[in-house]
């Protein structure tokens, strides 16, 4: 491809030509008819809509003034011409809709006066509109940080409170060696698939850090000697996947997983083994790789990694979906090294990075992160107009 080529050629060339290439660049995606494979399904265009936004939109509010902003919220993605919602309703262990098992969220913090169920009605209004409506569930995350106080008695894991069902550092999670664990969250996806949803998707958050069930592992060590710690935790993440799989195929609904970018982060930090995941037909039935790197990130450039991740699924069944860091339009990439004024310096990175996307074999759609960005004006940065004009130029 040609705009390939320019990029790669970036690196070894003096500014002058630098600019020019900069240039040609634009030409070629603005203007010249790429010919893109066919796709088998639609591509899809997603949103994520963060517990954050919600918090931020519907918090206070009665419930005729909190439906007001969630119709607000559909009609920006629709006129944006974006066709999926990927909505946080249960970011720590607590819940956006009318749960038997969760207290109703706390960031919101309406169980008293709102009469309505608000998945509901996210389900009802996004389905008017021709969009789908993913759920996203923080699996194993209970707060943020380590104020216990927070924990209702209403909260199941309550009861878990000072044992090590409960592990608190930088944050409070559930065990994910636990028997107990796997239940309360099995029992949660249960609840979630007797809405109308289009899919439900687990994000990045797995093992906060290496200690947190290291007592269960010395014990399963004992009968296991051989057994590394890495191998141990891997596999108790892959226990839940798989049975979580189970009952999304059950009910018909693809289950799916929005992993680190960085494919070794993913054995090193969270244990989630996305390379068994995307080779098997027992775990997900799509993937949303977090790839937030710009193409001059000298650290993990955009087209190297998206290719990275095309390599890994072995399993052609699996939607490959790829998360995009809108969030980063005009600000500073501090992790980028030589790449981190790049987000200051284009506006339009997002979207050049899906239409050369559109050109990977095994792509599918994208999702943005987050709705904030795009959609609230206090938010933006000098580039962030200017970036959304040039998305709407690709996705109408």
């Amino acid at each position: 491809m040609t705009y390939f080529l320019q990029y790669n050629l970036y690196y070894y060339i003096g500014d002058k030509m630098k600019k020019i290439l900069i240039i040609l660049l634009i030409i070629t995606i603005l203007f010249i008819n790429i010919k893109e494979p066919q796709c088998k399904t639609e591509e899809l265009k997603g949103i994520f809509i963060s517990y954050i936004e919600l918090n931020k939109y519907l918090a206070e509010k009665d419930e005729q003034s909190s439906k007001k902003e969630i119709l607000k919220m559909i009609q920006n993605i629709k006129k944006m011409n974006l066709n999926t919602i990927v909505l946080q309703v249960r970011s720590q262990q607590d819940a956006i809709y009318k749960s038997k098992i969760f207290p109703f969220s706390f960031y919101i913090n309406k169980d008293e006066i709102l009469d309505y169920d608000i998945l509901e009605y996210f389900i009802e209004e996004s389905h008017k509109k021709n969009l789908k409506l993913y759920v996203w569930v923080n699996p194993y995350r209970v707060r943020t940080n380590e104020d216990i106080s927070t924990i209702s008695n209403k909260n199941p894991v309550y009861k878990y409170i000072n044992t090590d069902t409960l592990y608190i550092n930088n944050g409070i999670y559930l065990n994910p060696s636990k028997e107990e664990t796997n239940k309360l969250i099995i029992e949660g996806v249960k609840e979630l698939l007797e809405y109308k949803i289009d899919g439900l998707l687990f994000d990045d958050y797995f093992y906060p850090d290496n200690n947190i069930d290291i007592n269960d592992y010395n014990e399963y060590i004992l009968n296991n000697p051989y057994i590394d710690k890495t191998t141990y935790n891997l596999q108790t993440v892959n226990i839940l996947i798989k049975k979580v799989h189970e009952e999304c195929k059950n009910k018909n609904i693809p289950f799916g997983i929005s992993p680190d970018g960085n494919i070794e982060n993913n054995y090193n930090k969270n244990y989630a083994d996305v390379r068994s995941w995307l080779s098997s037909n027992e775990y997900i039935d799509f993937i949303i790789p977090q790839i937030y790197y710009g193409f001059y990130n000298s650290t993990k450039s955009y087209i190297n990694t998206v290719k990275e991740w095309e390599n890994l699924i072995k399993n052609n069944n699996i939607k490959f979906y790829i998360a995009l860091a809108f969030y980063k339009v005009g600000r500073e990439d501090n992790y980028a090294k030589e790449g981190k004024d790049e987000w200051i310096y284009n506006d339009n990175i997002i979207m050049k990075e899906i239409i050369i996307s559109r050109n990977i074999k095994k792509y599918n759609g994208f999702v943005l992160f987050r709705y904030d960005n795009l959609f609230d004006y206090n938010t933006y940065t000098n580039n962030s107009i200017k970036e959304i004009e040039n998305l709407k130029k690709i996705i109408n």
